[in-house]
């Protein structure tokens, strides 16, 4: 779900500082040069994928559309600009009514991508656009790098459920964006309350070791917490001794016990050792939930393990070793002056060291084989072949400055889970590799 549908009072602060200084200098240089109305398209797109990655995830974009919304320079973010010169006068009378007006197409959230993917295009005046490529890269990068690393968790963890509790690992607001994309690559809940009072996300957790600390005897501890919140909470068992901490559990709860955590150890050893303790103490019906310093490896180390659920951290918010895509942000094509007929001229920067881009609007589509698994990614800038008409990527998302594609966050959820499910078995390996699908240019 997201803010909307909960109708919760959650505004998004002005964006309009979450840019870089250059990209006000080059629109007051465009203005006094005369360039600045001229039809411009920029293309979001990454040249790689993390090392060994099979596939990336689009994360991100319900955010993006809303940093879009909130692109506003108000007085006082105007008085900062003249305050320190930044930009002449007649830029900053311009900004004061800046509203995008344009389009912006992408991949819905969601949706896997590959080296080359059109992941959004923004388009409108080179002004209004050109401002918007800072904030739209922070939050693509960040987000949709944390929902690459939950996809893969999730892949590993083969069904059982993943609990987002990487806040303190993070900066605080970086965490409730985490909380988000953690969901969109197939968590089901959230440790962070302000990811659930944001956007809807099932939120859970029960006590730390310090609650254990603060109480006279293990069982005094555990008979508080049951006491306050049922035979059905979750509890801590690694604060002392493992076998003995089981066993009083099940004393105070009998079989209704919902489930025990575990933090420390040997996990694999640890987790059959009290899976055999449960069931010898009645407690068939109880859950296994194991923490600690998880990654897909360790996920994937477990799954013969009789574990519930993970709890996920550190690893999920750095994006497990890769906490960016790398996405960039490139002018594509522009048109040949102001004029609104004026024909766009596909643009592109020659480079040397793999930094090189490919000119002109783009579209894209996932051809898939006689069996329906996806075979290619293939990207073009003319026209789309009649094959490929209906498995094209890209859907609107902002239509002359307006949103006209909101939706539920269990929407690009469920997406994601389609999408993974239709690429070659190969890409939910943890083996490093190459993409999954090579990139076509048509």
């Amino acid at each position: 779900m997201n803010t909307a549908d909960l109708g919760l009072p959650v505004d998004v602060p002005s964006t309009a500082l979450f840019t870089d200084q250059y990209e006000l200098t080059m629109l007051q240089a465009a203005l006094r040069g005369g360039t600045a109305d001229r039809h411009s398209v920029f293309e979001v797109f990454t040249r790689r994928l993390p090392d060994g990655r099979r596939y990336g995830v689009v994360a991100g974009t319900g955010r993006v559309l809303d940093a879009v919304e909130n692109f506003r320079f108000d007085a006082a973010v105007l008085g900062f600009l003249r305050e320190r010169g930044i930009v002449d006068e007649p830029t900053l009378e311009w900004l004061a009514s800046y509203r995008f007006s344009g389009d912006i197409w992408g991949y819905p959230e969601g949706e896997v991508y590959f080296p080359g993917s059109p992941i959004l295009r923004v388009e409108g005046s080179f002004a209004e656009c050109v401002l918007l490529e800072t904030v739209v890269l922070s939050i693509l990068n960040h987000d949709s790098a944390i929902a690459a690393a939950a996809s893969r968790m999730s892949a590993a963890a083969a069904g059982r459920p993943l609990i987002e509790m990487g806040a303190r690992r993070t900066h605080e607001l970086a965490a409730v964006a985490s909380a988000r994309a953690a969901y969109v690559g197939g968590f089901a809940t959230t440790s962070d309350l302000a990811a659930g009072f944001r956007y809807g996300i099932p939120t859970v957790g029960t006590s730390a070791h310090a609650f254990t600390l603060l109480h006279d005897s293990e069982r005094d501890a555990f008979r508080a917490q049951v006491d306050s919140l049922g035979r059905g909470t979750t509890l801590l068992v690694d604060t002392y001794d493992v076998a003995e901490a089981v066993r009083t559990a099940v004393d105070i709860t009998g079989p209704e016990l919902g489930a025990v955590r575990i933090d420390s150890g040997d996990l694999l050893l640890v987790a059959h050792r009290v899976r055999q303790q449960l069931d010898e103490l009645g407690a068939t019906k109880t859950k296994i939930v194991v923490t600690s310093d998880l990654d897909e490896y360790a996920i994937a180390s477990l799954a013969a393990a009789p574990v519930d659920a993970y709890g996920v951290g550190t690893q999920l918010v750095t994006g497990s070793g890769h906490p960016t895509c790398s996405m960039v942000y490139k002018l594509v094509a522009r048109a040949q002056s102001a004029d609104p007929k004026a024909p766009l001229v596909p643009v592109a920067k020659k480079s040397s060291g793999g930094k090189t881009s490919i000119g002109g609007r783009k579209w894209a589509a996932r051809r898939a084989d006689a069996d329906g698994v996806a075979e290619a990614e293939v990207v073009g800038t003319g026209p789309v072949p009649d094959g490929l008409a209906d498995r094209q990527l890209l859907v609107e998302l902002v239509k002359g400055g307006e949103v006209v594609a909101r939706e539920p966050l269990d929407a690009a959820r469920e997406r994601h889970i389609a999408a993974r499910g239709a690429l070659p078995m190969s890409a939910i390996q943890l083996s490093r590799g190459e993409p999954v699908l090579p990139t076509e240019y048509a």
